[in-house]
């Protein structure tokens, strides 16, 4: 099989195993979870006790002498973006799946559930610099290319640079939008651009770690590696001092990252691999509600 047909392969798995998922998530927080950008005129009807009075219209009113009342509906199309960092920590993963596969189930969920609310998806991948922007459209088509372009593995992904797709965020794409940002958080964030993206967007944290990016195992003495840096280093993880010290280290720092996006009027969400994905995305919606 080649690396074409593996890829689409794939693309189909995640296709099938997403779809029945998003529809779990539209039907119970999606729709509700994102407001409109703002309210359009319907139509006009007769006045109802308790209708506002400032939606009167007087030139309808006078022409059909009934006092007639403007008709408003949420404009409900919105435009979702996903910002998926693919740097080379991302292809960490101790099972089968990598942190990649992860965030590409992730961001397939929320594409097709935009999908089904009639919302537009665009995609940023970037690691230390901007792989590909592929603008927001609607359709299967333009979906199944999103998650094919997430699953493409990139020999010339670096480490993590936030600034690149929280600026590009903002030069692309003029009117407010629903940003997610895909990632492990591995690298320092800039707060400022932070702060100015969640400005202008409704900005969204998505923390993508793999299990034993919380806690490691009794094992004695192993090898790690730092994937963004390249580094290595030998750690002794019989030792119970030191696996308190790396349980309590990788809490913090999700911690921080968290303080760093409520300090920019953003959500985020440390999404735990031992929780079911759309059981999770759930109850983070219902609370946004």
């Amino acid at each position: 099989m080649t690396e074409a047909q593996e890829i689409y392969r794939k693309v189909r798995q995640i296709e099938i195993r997403t779809r029945s998922l998003s529809q779990q998530l539209f039907s119970g927080a999606y729709h509700s979870s994102f407001k409109g950008r703002g309210m359009s005129f319907s139509e006009v009807r007769e006045y109802q006790y308790g209708d506002d009075v400032r939606h009167i219209d007087w030139n309808v009113t006078a022409r059909t002498g009934q006092t007639q009342v403007k008709v408003f509906e949420e404009e409900r199309e919105l435009t979702l973006l996903i910002m998926a960092d693919i740097s080379r920590s991302m292809n960490f993963g101790s099972s089968e799946s990598e942190k990649r596969q992860w965030q590409t189930e992730l961001a397939a969920v929320l594409a097709f559930s935009a999908n089904q609310n009639h919302d537009k998806t665009g995609l940023i991948l970037f690691s230390d610099r901007i792989h590909l922007y592929l603008p927001p459209k609607k359709g299967r088509q333009h979906l199944l290319r999103i998650i094919r372009e997430l699953l493409v593995r990139r020999s010339d992904s670096g480490s993590t640079d936030f600034h690149l797709p929280l600026q590009h965020l903002s030069r692309v794409q003029s009117k407010r939008c629903i940003a997610f940002l895909m990632s492990d958080f591995h690298a320092p964030l800039p707060e400022a651009t932070l702060r100015i993206a969640a400005r202008r967007h409704e900005l969204i944290g998505l923390q993508i770690r793999d299990v034993l990016e919380r806690e490691l195992p009794v094992a004695g003495l192993l090898p790690l590696m730092d994937l963004e840096e390249g580094y290595e280093m030998l750690v002794d993880t019989s030792k119970p001092s030191w696996a308190e010290s790396y349980r309590r280290s990788c809490a913090q720092h999700s911690q921080s990252v968290r303080e760093q996006f409520i300090r920019a009027r953003a959500d985020f969400l440390d999404l735990d691999p031992g929780v079911p994905l759309v059981k999770s995305l759930l109850g983070f919606f219902k609370k946004r509600k």
